[in-house]
């Protein structure tokens, strides 16, 4: 008998009920008097350029900026951030241009809806690469008014809402990007609901089976814990009485994803996790949330080391509560938060909560969140590369969590891990330049030791003393690798000039000819501008980081009777490269460069079709890899050394790919799966079985595969066989399937 699955929903809904009079009563909200008439013809102006245009789901695309607006009114933001929701996409989806904009509604909502527009991906530019660009245009913009990533964010959570219409392939990738930035963008804002609700959907479409276990043992929790839950309820509710706190009560059940990752972390079952729930205690006033606290401790016996006080301390993105875990009367722990209405508030929505304009101006009033912004963007200054931009954004996302003390008792937050070395480069950048050591609470550390709360923290220093690469291993904060990273690549690039330099001219001896001479002049500056240099220093760079052959430069400017070719020496570099190069190198060539050297990197084995990325290695030639290969953000900490390349025509050979398959334990799978990867034309090269848990069985598979296409072709075709839950490609670095460390 089959067994049939009932189908899960996505855990949270677009709004039920879009359209503009719904928009309108959510502004009227709390006494508010909106611009009826501006959002009526922001409405007019983008149902009229989005007429004809309809979104995956069959609906009339002018649902979507509607939607936005929705949301964003139910934040309780202003009309004119309703207004921009309502236009985001007309300068990105329709022939509407920036004049026409600004005639009809003016610069400050045409400067706002520019800041959320992506920039346009052409041919010639990579999918990542115009993501860092769109990312790093959007934190520009909102540095200078924080309403464009409001509006983003709004956009992004209806776009998750409605993701189930997007082909599996997108779907992934959008809830990727939703997972790793925009969900840590709005924690960092302080808008709980809004991270919380796209972290839950980012995992509904990115690991389905793990999200439909979780959400099936949730309920049978929830189904049978649910009159202790009301037990411990009232049972809170008479102690304020008794003691003449008024205070409302409530709960609520963890988040799905905060669920996992706990489960995660600890290497626990779900059976095992008993503090699902948290009572929240909502007080009159700070000093009536101390007292609830001393209720509740009174009441049952708190947990050592649970308790946290971010009213005293609060965090970066404004959160005060008070948290506890206490053991229940059968010995299960349940968690308790206390904290004011006001408190309440900034934690569920963050900026919202206090949201304000000055008179007349069209910028939010200085709070944290807009400093934090700002403050990032300067850090990010001499950043010129967007995906290094991109990348240092998302270390900075993750939530603070430790505080520690100068010896003048200023208080510092870090991520957790963060290191002494990351505390002498929010001192001052020279401090963390010359760093030799610290004390940690009067000890001498070394650079290596990890942060602690309450830790006070006096950084020793020597002014001969250098940055190496090993600092950006032991550092957590995007400042700290900003800095290093700066000084590195300063260090590199007068290196490489150097070395540039020293070839030319060795190369230029060698057929007896003045390089002072010949690269001088009309001609230099002429090559020059034809290459994107603007000096003599970028020619040697080039040369030095092994971008440019000095081969090339000398037929460029040397006269061609002087230069007659010696015999070929392959040399031992060409040699060892050429012995390193694996079957089917042929396929890579670089673009411009018909004689350099390129392999495939063995990490991640890029196949045709796939976007690629080549980084230039110190005396191996030019690595290949696929732009999603968990190692190519590592390597590509040097912008100069990356080079660009394309596949060649294919000659029909077949690529190595490696397969992680998770199936139900059942009798004969092996023979399935074999039978269906026969059938989709590829070749078993090894392969692989092991049980991992009761029902469980894991199936690893190396298979030979033509492109990208095919391999798509063939991990549908594996999923489509009863019993697989899971099929994924495995890379160095990464597990086929593993979710993301929690942040």
């Amino acid at each position: 008998m089959l067994k049939v699955r009932r189908r899960i929903k996505p855990p949270v809904s677009p709004p039920a009920d879009v359209s503009v009079e719904a928009l309108l009563g959510l502004l009227r909200r709390e006494g508010r008097e909106p611009d009826e008439a501006l959002v009526r013809k922001a409405y007019a102006f983008s149902a009229d350029k989005h007429a004809g245009q309809t979104r995956r789901s069959g609906e009339p695309y002018v649902t979507h900026p509607l939607a936005v607006a929705c949301l964003l009114a139910e934040l309780r933001f202003d009309d004119i951030c309703c207004v921009v929701g309502l236009l985001h996409d007309v300068l990105e989806d329709t022939l509407a241009t920036r004049e026409v904009l600004e005639e009809q509604f003016g610069p400050e909502v045409t400067q706002l809806v520019d800041g959320v527009t992506k920039i346009g991906r052409h041919a010639y530019v990579r999918r990542d690469e115009a993501q860092a660009q769109t990312f790093r245009k959007l934190i520009l913009a909102s540095a200078k008014d924080i309403r464009v990533i409001l509006v983003k964010l709004a956009d992004r959570l209806h776009n998750m809402q409605t993701l189930e219409h997007m082909p599996p392939e997108n779907r992934r990738r959008i809830a990727l990007e939703t997972l790793e930035i925009y969900a840590p963008l709005a924690h960092r804002l302080g808008m709980s609901r809004v991270k919380g609700e796209l972290e839950d959907l980012s995992f509904f479409y990115l690991y389905p089976h793990q999200f439909a276990e979780v959400h099936r043992k949730l309920r049978e929790k929830m189904s049978g814990g649910k009159s202790a839950t009301e037990r411990i309820r009232s049972r809170l509710e008479e102690l304020l009485r008794e003691n003449e706190i008024e205070a409302e009560i409530s709960y609520r059940v963890k988040r799905y994803y905060s669920i996992y990752q706990k489960l995660r972390r600890q290497g626990i079952d779900i059976s095992q996790l008993y503090d699902y729930l948290a009572f929240r205690i909502i007080t009159v006033s700070p000093r009536d949330t101390y007292a609830a606290l001393g209720v509740v401790h009174q009441a049952w016996r708190p947990v050592p080391g649970r308790f946290k006080d971010y009213i005293a301390m609060p965090k970066p993105n404004l959160y005060q509560s008070l948290h506890t875990t206490v053991m229940a009367d059968r010995g299960q722990p349940f968690e308790v938060q206390i904290r004011t209405r006001e408190m309440d508030l900034v934690a569920e929505e963050g900026i919202a909560a206090h949201w304000n304009y000055k008179e007349g101006v069209g910028e939010p009033r200085t709070d944290p969140n807009i400093l934090w912004l700002r403050q990032l963007l300067e850090w990010q200054q001499e950043v010129k590369d967007a995906r290094t931009f991109l990348n240092t954004l998302k270390i900075d996302l993750y939530p603070d969590e430790v505080y520690v003390f100068s010896p003048k008792g200023e208080v510092f937050s870090f991520p957790r891990g963060a290191t002494t070395v990351d505390f002498a480069y929010r001192v001052h950048t020279e401090v963390g330049h010359h760093c030799t050591g610290a004390r940690v609470n009067g000890k001498l550390v070394p650079l290596r030791t990890e942060l602690r709360n309450g830790d006070m923290v006096e950084i020793v220093t020597d002014p001969s003393r250098k940055p190496s690469r090993d600092w950006l291993t032991m550092v957590a904060t995007s400042r700290a690798k900003s800095k290093i990273r700066h000084w590195i690549n300063t260090e590199q690039r007068q290196r490489a000039v150097e070395i540039g330099r020293r070839l030319l001219e060795k190369e230029f001896k060698k057929y007896r000819l003045n390089p002072k001479k010949l690269l001088d002049g009309e001609s230099l500056e002429t090559y020059l501008t034809e290459h994107g240099m603007s000096r003599l220093e970028d020619l040697y760079s080039r040369v030095g980081f092994g971008k440019l052959p000095v081969r090339q430069v000398l037929e460029e400017f040397a006269p061609r009777d002087q230069i007659a070719d010696p015999p070929e020496q392959p040399g031992r570099f060409r040699q060892a490269v050429e012995n390193l190069l694996p079957s089917g190198s042929g396929a890579i060539a670089v673009r411009g460069y018909d004689d350099m050297l390129a392999y495939m990197a063995q990490c991640c084995k890029p196949l045709p079709g796939e976007e690629i990325v080549g980084y230039v290695t110190r005396g191996r030639g030019v690595s290949v890899h696929s732009v999603d290969c968990p190692n190519v953000r590592n390597l590509l900490y040097h912008p100069e050394r990356e080079i660009a390349v394309e596949w060649a025509r294919g000659d029909g050979r077949g690529f190595p790919v490696q397969l992680s398959i998770e199936t139900e334990d059942n009798p004969g799978m092996l023979a399935r799966l074999t039978e269906v990867i026969a059938k989709g034309d590829s070749n078993i090269r090894q392969i692989e079985a092991e049980a991992v848990e009761p029902g469980r069985g894991l199936i690893r598979v190396l298979v030979e595969v033509k492109g990208r296409r095919h391999l798509e072709k063939l991990k549908s075709a594996i999923q489509a066989v009863p019993g697989v839950l899971e099929v994924d490609r495995d890379m160095a670095g990464q597990r086929g399937g593993a979710l993301p460390a929690g942040r």
